[in-house]
């Protein structure tokens, strides 16, 4: 029996993707390869490459202003790509700071540029998004940066800042594909694959055109956007099972009923773990309420001495990777597209039970 993974990521993946892909292993489409052993530049890879693009087009709409890419690297990787591509002939770029990934962001874009920290929610412990009234914006930047869901501390945007003429750059690596995203009032969105997509590996980088002539003379070839563009993604050898794996999530995605049918059933997820929490004084959300990611909820025992014995029983049940990011402690429930409601409600029982047993 499959266990409820609750993991942050690397994460749960749809259950008929696995099962598709185990079926495909050693002979994809009667090639008589698997696709890991293909050419990158054969038929066959070419086509899954192409699906894989278009469906993603489809699902998050996004507009023919916008290119998209297939990389490698992860978001870390991004941090540094970002000002590479995006400065031009500018000094400074703006960043909000929302927590962890945010702050690594940050530390990565001051190896290239003058960064103008615009808003931080340090002073409440990184549990709520600054409204951007008190955002302090440079008109000079080359982009404003902002991480749309911190994965360790559970804040998400619920809303789309407006930066005017300066490009949004959003890392969306935790949230993405869960909910509708208008594309169009972003010059770039990024994002690591494995969370809501696929298996560690592959990277999305969702740019708009216009945006392609500023990269620095120091940016590599094979993290040169426009350059990847040219190349279709293929400047070097992309991460083949991992897109492959990617487009069956798109399928899969998409026979839901696409992201409309799956932020209903995210939104109905998340109420669900969070009226319980909510419900209990035994238990602490840290979150502010219209901050709390759908994605992934973090919460503490409020006596901490518990934690061993909660994660134990957990496990007991059939429901691992609940222990919370090192930064933070307590416990963290990643609750992407492929987690069914099942395991939300498993976990909502378990928390009744063990609140009655210890509380």
């Amino acid at each position: 029996m499959r266990a409820y993974n609750f993991s942050a990521g690397p994460a749960v993946l749809p259950e008929p993707v696995l099962r598709q892909a185990a079926a495909e292993m050693l002979d994809w489409h009667g090639s008589g390869m698997s696709v890991m052993e293909m050419s990158h530049r054969g038929k066959e890879f070419m086509g899954i490459h192409a699906k894989a693009e278009a469906d993603l087009r489809t699902l998050l709409a996004i507009p023919p202003s916008h290119k998209l890419l297939f990389l490698q690297g992860g978001a870390i990787a991004e941090n540094a790509i970002i000002p590479m591509n995006l400065l031009g002939a500018r000094k400074g770029a703006d960043y909000v700071n929302t927590g962890e990934w945010s702050k690594k962001s940050i530390k990565e874009a001051k190896k290239y540029c003058t960064v103008n920290v615009a808003a931080s929610a340090e002073d409440a412990n990184f549990t709520y998004v600054p409204p951007q009234s008190r955002w302090k914006l440079d008109a000079g930047a080359a982009f404003v940066h902002c991480c749309t869901n911190e994965t360790i501390g559970g804040v998400e945007y619920h809303w789309t800042p407006d930066t005017g003429d300066v490009p949004l750059v959003a890392d969306m690596s935790s949230h993405i594909l869960s909910r509708v995203v208008d594309v169009s009032k972003y010059g770039v969105i990024y994002g690591g694959a494995q969370k809501n997509i696929g298996p560690a590996g592959l990277t999305i980088v969702i740019v708009r055109e216009d945006l392609l002539d500023r990269a620095l003379p120091i940016c590599p070839s094979a993290f040169h956007w426009k350059e990847q563009v040219e190349a279709d993604s293929m400047l070097n050898t992309p991460p083949t099972y991992a897109i492959y794996i990617a487009g069956l999530v798109f399928e899969w995605l998409l026979a839901q009923g696409g992201v409309p049918a799956i932020e209903k059933r995210n939104v109905a997820k998340a109420k669900l773990l969070y009226d319980a929490l909510d419900a209990s004084a035994f238990y602490v959300s840290p979150v502010r309420k219209e901050d709390r990611s759908r994605m992934n909820v973090p919460f503490k025992l409020r006596d901490e001495s518990l934690d061993g014995a909660f994660l134990k029983g957990a496990e007991e049940r059939g429901m691992v990777q609940l222990k919370g990011h090192r930064a933070v402690g307590g416990m963290r429930a990643s609750i992407y597209n492929a987690m069914p409601v099942e395991g939300v409600q498993a976990l909502v029982d378990y928390l009744k039970d063990f609140e009655k047993q210890r509380g």
